[in-house]
């Protein structure tokens, strides 16, 4: 008989709460974190399924009604409670924190933000547009999952005979197979990462194997066949050490969005997570009682919540501690904090909300708060608590969405920027371009002399450059990356519209390498290069600025503008997002390059604006 309880399952889901804690906390010490989710889905998938297939057993009969109701009362509570803890504090912080919270609310509490995501266009690899409940994505999917699996698990049960033991299995299989090779084609299709990682049809494989593997061991415990008589230790062992390692392994190497792992890393980690539940979930496996430990089985018991909690309360420290919260030591006290909380936060809701609701249901759960009104001191102070949080939380929520902007701050600096280099290209295309360096002595080349590509910090400064150097032509956009600005230059000089000077500012998006390099300075050709360098909170940006200095010291013609220099004093001329600029930062990036050029052209750099250095 299948049983309602597997041990070993709670520490299973503290190793993959702690994969995302750690990927989301402490960026950059487990790239991979983000596979966390996926041993959360094999592990659902499995007891689920499971549990519809013990309930078949014991009573030849599924109550649809009672599994859907006991579903909600197990998500619902904590997920509401977090809703409206977090929407009133948003609206303390107020900024771009709130930004989309309306959708965002109500993508969670349908559970369908996955889907509400990719409609809006959400990156879940972005780390610039905070969204509050991003995390409710997985959640969206489970429980779409949960619509549909009792139903055909209706249908699948009703098998009779070798269809029914092979059938089952073979078609959450299939479906799971299925959804997996979606995954990976769409990869190979070049379709946006998080449309993969959101999907429903491409990122349910998890569940779907797991529900497989519950097929298979119910129907050995039924049986009574070796597939679930008591196996050798050591093959069970073997079999759990196998599956962590790779887990372990993947979590380690794997990046985020990256193709690997869409094109076999998920799916992947998804088989090892499969091969440690079929492990620890034997008759008298010896790893169980250690991952029912009581440390671990407490975290895995409150993982829910705890996956809850911790990103919106990330996304709320760092709206208020700004740059300093990823800079420094300041990542890791912000991540510390932010565990401690979410820890507390999670053990609160568990035994005040979870658990009440979970066994009593909601109107007896409201009755019993009633009745505590009534009790000892102690009773009273739970009851006027709760009744507290409401009074507050729930007209808040509703203003939060009322009041939320439409935009972030980067969105409006970058609009800013789109709507006035429209103007200024206007007025550049009213003056003659020229290819000559300027005519006598060390003058500077004017705006008529300068074309500058970009990325959307460009985009956002393109105001300030266009009033430091009137008439110079500007082409910048969102997330263009510098093998882009190389065909562009490309394009220009075959064009014969490239003017005299070239300034670069692509490196915020992505590594770059010098072959992209070397061809945009061939591009260039004699005239001057400027490369400006990047400032963002990303992992590849030290290294891009590194590159960036070493070329530029290398060849003649090409200096290096210090953006990153230059405004990493003053995180508070920059958006939200610590990446693009406000107007006093466009001021900043400005001077960048003018101090730049002037450098490119003093007799130290021992190259005037007409010759190339070698």
């Amino acid at each position: 008989m299948v049983r309602a309880r597997y041990r070993g399952l709670d520490g299973l889901r503290a190793i993959a709460v702690g994969l995302v804690l750690v990927y989301h906390l402490f960026p950059g010490l487990l790239p991979g974190g983000f596979l966390g989710v996926d041993v959360f889905f094999a592990i659902s998938g499995f007891l689920i399924t499971s549990l519809l297939l013990s309930e078949w057993s014991a009573s030849g009969r599924i109550r649809l009604a009672d599994f859907w109701r006991r579903r909600a009362r197990r998500l619902l509570p904590a997920l509401g409670l977090v809703i409206a803890t977090v929407s009133t504090a948003a609206l303390v912080v107020g900024g771009d924190v709130l930004v989309g919270i309306g959708r965002q609310i109500a993508g969670a509490a349908l559970f369908v933000s996955n889907w509400t995501s990719i409609a809006a266009g959400s990156d879940y690899f972005a780390k610039d547009a905070p969204e509050l409940f991003r995390n409710t994505w997985s959640l969206g999917i489970e429980e779409q999952f949960y619509l549909v699996l009792p139903l055909l698990a209706l249908v699948l049960v009703r098998l009779p005979g070798r269809a029914g033991r092979i059938g089952r299995p073979v078609l959450f299989a299939a479906l799971g197979l299925t959804s997996a090779v979606l995954m990976a084609a769409g990869s190979f299709a070049g379709a946006e990462p998080s449309r993969l990682y959101f999907g429903s049809d491409t990122h349910s494989f998890g569940l779907l194997l797991g529900a497989a593997l519950a097929c298979v061991l119910h129907q050995g415990a039924r049986e009574g066949t070796a597939a679930e008589r008591p196996a050798r230790q050591w093959q069970l062992w073997v079999t759990a050490a196998a599956g962590l390692i790779v887990l372990g392994a993947l979590a380690l190497t794997l990046r985020e969005g990256s193709p690997e792992s869409f094109r076999g890393g998920i799916q992947l980690a998804t088989l090892a997570a499969l091969a440690v539940i079929g492990a620890v979930t034997r008759p008298g496996m010896g790893l169980a009682p250690h991952l029912d430990a009581r440390p671990l089985r407490w975290v895995g018991e409150r993982s829910y919540g705890i996956y809850l909690w911790h990103w919106p309360l990330l996304l709320l420290a760092q709206a208020v501690f700004g740059e300093w919260a990823s800079s420094g030591t300041g990542w890791l006290t912000t991540g510390l904090c932010v565990l401690a909380l979410t820890l507390v936060l999670s053990q609160l809701s568990y035994r005040y909300v979870e658990q009440p609701v979970r066994r009593l249901g909601l109107m007896r759960s409201l009755r019993r708060l009633g009745q505590l009104g009534r009790g000892d001191r102690r009773a009273r102070v739970i009851a006027l608590s709760f009744v507290t949080v409401l009074a507050i939380t729930v007209p808040a929520t509703i203003a939060a969405v009322v009041t939320a902007p439409q935009t972030t701050s980067a969105e409006a600096a970058i609009e800013r920027g789109r709507v006035l280099l429209e103007a200024a290209e206007q007025e550049a295309a009213e003056q003659a371009p020229t290819t000559s360096a300027p005519e006598s002595g060390p003058l500077l080349p004017t705006g008529a002399q300068l074309t500058a590509i970009g990325d959307s910090v460009m985009l956002a400064s393109s105001p300030e450059l266009a009033a430091r150097f009137p008439g110079i032509s500007i082409d910048a956009e969102v997330s263009r990356g510098l093998s882009v600005g190389v065909g562009l230059a490309q394009d220009q000089l075959a064009s014969g519209s490239l003017r005299y000077a070239l300034v670069v500012g692509l490196g915020t998006n992505g590594p770059i390498d010098e072959a992209d390099l070397d061809a945009l300075r061939a591009a260039a050709g004699p005239r001057p290069l400027v490369l400006v360098s990047a400032h963002a909170d990303r992992d590849w940006i030290p290294g891009v600025n590194a590159l960036l200095a070493q070329y530029a010291a290398a060849h003649r013609g090409v200096v290096l503008a210090e953006w990153d220099t230059a405004i990493t004093p003053h995180p508070e001329m920059l958006a939200g997002d610590g990446i693009h600029p406000e107007p006093s930062g466009g001021e900043l990036y400005a001077s960048a390059i003018e101090e730049a050029l002037a450098r490119l052209h003093t007799p130290s750099e021992s190259v005037g604006f007409g010759g190339p250095r070698r």
